[in-house]
């Protein structure tokens, strides 16, 4: 078996990792600029080119309608699913949006499969990039309360990346491998997961190798983001209130949204922190925000995170005080207030050594290793969030597989006719824990035909086998004359596997053309960014004592840097770029020298620390 990674793909940042060889420890693999994560943003450029990662994350602020985040809470599902969050998007669907959301972004038409593919492609490439060789296999992580239609989403996005996954796994399983719980400990541990878009909370039992998911719950719609869209709100209204004027322009809506995530972040260390932003025509807006008055707004979300801790530990049969760890996972789980809950819930101190943002690409890793190397002495038990069976009489729901049901699993029954002569048994498989079939997720259809008899006498076997992904399978067989019937089954809110190998096709057919593509998108930015720092370093006082002559060249350089910018050969552009580096050396130097000098003015020499 060749190299295996692991990844997480997140609802705001995305990560691969994997275990060092020589070290035995997982890590995560990072870009050029030494970053390990990778926004989960795609962007259309005008020109038609799409971007992903930190390039579309920055078009986030001047073309949002263009530009698509947090698509992990749009995976499995339909339009039904999702309409009062639409309203929060810039972006818009596609004409024939239903079953399957499909978003337009200038003339291109992308499912949220499809986006989060060039998310994952991003990712290989960079693992390729690391390793110098292909990179065609991967564990991937997904929330544990993901239903099978968006666990087969997140497949059919891997397929559609050019990986074969291995492996799907819950998240906060990943986090325990992570954290090496299956190798040095016994006893309960709890896996609090708050990321972006999703919660989760499980229970799982480790003893003498036997890594076992006890019981599962959460919410697929339920995180950071919600945080964002509160303090969004809340400030919309205090600049309608003061200014008499709404925010409606998405430029300036995502640059709020982008200074409230600012500061959200520094109030997990600092107590407060100052907002600003010009409004159009009406001066600017000022306010200080408090940590306390942050975690007022935000306390009912992070309530509605206990309510599944309480229903995992009664679903697996515990209290609070017999849970030996709790692990902390997610970018969430940073905020002070989150953390204190979880601690007054579970009467003991959270682990937070490991960075909550990588700690699930991680554990990833760790399975992948596993996986490709076999060496590993311990068994992965994990579970399945949501009740399966199917429909019978009167629109009723016969469970077959309860929830919490370790994987990989197996359960028959028999089921009869209730009219005579029946020449065929329609099964509809559902998902959920509601006892209508109107109540829960129909996953498929399909019909056994077998031979007219009267009522109750046709004695009909369904079975239903999960895999280790918690992919379903489902057959239905006729005991008396042995007629078979069996269906994979293929989610009502999923791709169609001739859409999923058109775009396997389009992925191989334009992959020259797109990395070409990648690397003109960097060399522009680096370009743009370059250009930037050296017009602003020439208008210093320090660029006055340049010679005429080295003023002379760097101007040249940078029209010639101006003119390769456009002709979409990223070598020129390059090659300019590396004639600026060097015509700017020497003043980059001054600038440095004037810096350092004002950092030490005034100061003795045992003050200075090197």
């Amino acid at each position: 078996m060749g190299r295996i990674v692991g990844i997480d793909l997140g609802t705001t940042y995305s990560l691969v990792a994997y275990v060092g060889k020589a070290t035995g420890r997982p890590q995560c693999i990072p870009d050029e600029e030494g970053r390990t994560l990778l926004p989960s943003v795609v962007s259309l450029d005008a020109d038609g080119t799409l971007v992903v990662g930190w390039p579309a994350r920055e078009r986030l602020l001047i073309q949002p309608e263009r530009t698509v985040y947090s698509v992990k809470r749009l995976m499995g599902k339909g339009l039904a699913d999702v309409e009062d969050e639409l309203k929060l998007f810039h972006w818009r669907l596609a004409p024939g949006s239903n079953s399957v959301i499909r978003i337009a972004l200038g003339e291109k038409i992308l499912t949220p499969p499809e986006i989060s593919a060039l998310i994952l492609r991003e990712l290989k490439q960079r693992a390729e990039k690391f390793f110098g060789e292909e990179i065609a296999q991967a564990v991937i992580t997904v929330p544990a309360y993901f239903n099978d239609a968006q666990r087969q989403a997140t497949k059919d996005a891997g397929r559609i990346a050019g990986l074969e996954v291995l492996r799907l796994v819950n998240e906060p399983t990943a986090a325990s491998l992570a954290y090496g719980l299956d190798q040095h400990r016994e006893g309960l541990v709890a896996v609090y997961d708050l990321g972006g878009g999703t919660f989760d909370i499980s229970v799982l039992k480790l003893q003498q190798g036997l890594f076992e998911v006890q019981a599962t719950n959460g919410d697929t719609h339920l995180g950071g983001d919600d945080i964002d869209n509160l303090m969004l709100e809340k400030l919309e209204a205090e600049v309608r209130e003061r200014f008499r004027s709404e925010i409606t322009e998405p430029e300036q809506v995502q640059e709020l949204r982008q200074r409230l995530i600012a500061a959200k972040h520094e109030l997990s260390s600092a107590e407060q922190t100052t907002i600003r932003l010009g409004v159009e025509r009406k001066g600017s807006y000022e306010r200080v925000l408090k940590r306390a008055e942050l975690e007022s707004w935000i306390a009912p979300i992070v309530e509605r995170t206990i309510g599944p801790c309480k229903l995992v530990l009664k679903d697996a049969g515990v209290k609070p005080e017999e849970i030996g760890e709790v692990v902390l996972v997610g970018g969430s789980t940073r905020l002070p207030l989150v953390r204190r809950r979880v601690e007054e819930f579970f009467g003991r101190t959270p682990h937070t050594e490991l960075n909550p943002d990588e700690v699930v690409a991680l554990g990833a890793a760790v399975q992948a290793d596993i996986l490709a190397t076999g060496v590993r002495d311990m068994l992965l038990l994990d579970v399945t969030p949501l009740s399966l069976g199917i429909e019978t009489i009167g629109g009723a729901v016969a469970k077959i597989i309860p929830r919490n049901s370790t994987i990989p699993a197996s359960a028959t029954e028999l089921f009869t006719t209730s009219v005579d002569n029946q020449t065929g048994v329609d099964v509809h498989v559902v998902q959920g824990e509601r006892e209508l079939v109107k109540d829960c997720r129909s996953l498929a259809q399909f019909r056994l035909k077998i031979p007219p008899q009267p009522a109750g006498l046709p004695r009909v076997e369904v079975k239903f086998l999960i895999d280790a992904n918690g992919i379903l399978s489902v057959t239905a067989s006729d005991l008396r004359t042995g007629e078979q019937q069996s269906v994979e089954v293929k989610p009502s809110y999923g791709l169609t596997d001739e859409e999923v190998e058109r775009m396997i096709l389009e992925s191989i057919e334009y992959a020259e053309a797109d990395f070409q593509q990648v690397q003109l998108i960097a060399a522009r930015t680096e370009a743009e960014n370059l250009l930037r720092a050296t017009e602003k370093a020439l208008v210093e006082e320090q660029a006055k004592q340049l010679a005429p002559e080295e003023r002379k060249r760097i101007e040249r350089v940078v029209a010639a840097v101006k003119e390769a910018v456009p002709t979409g050969d990223y070598k020129l552009i390059r090659e300019r770029l590396e004639e600026l580096n060097q015509a700017t050396y020497h003043l980059a130097e001054m600038l440095m020298d004037t810096a350092v000098q004002a950092a030490l003015k005034g100061k003795r020499a045992d003050e200075v620390k090197l």
